[in-house]
């Protein structure tokens, strides 16, 4: 293995774990009956910050796995012309 093998093999690691982190923060489609109960803040504030990081987080999510996979099949070439 040279350099840019384990370089590029660091970053996806890097990536991989990266993808996981963002995809655990984000919320379930469903707010369920424990939101109706519990009367979840219903600030402005509350909602909006919701709605904000709502919108960014599956952004983030596409953003890191096309990253991911450009990276992947660049290792995978990296592999075979080395």
């Amino acid at each position: 293995m040279n350099a840019l093998q384990i370089i590029v093999g660091a970053i996806v690691l890097i990536l991989a774990v990266l993808i996981i982190l963002v995809i655990l923060l984000q919320q379930g489609r469903r707010s369920g009956v424990n939101g109706a109960i519990s009367g979840a803040a219903d600030t402005f504030l509350s909602k909006n910050k919701a709605r904000h990081l709502d919108a960014v987080l599956p952004r983030w999510t596409k953003y890191l796995a096309i990253a991911f996979f450009v990276l992947v099949i660049l290792a995978n070439v990296l592999v075979a012309v080395l």
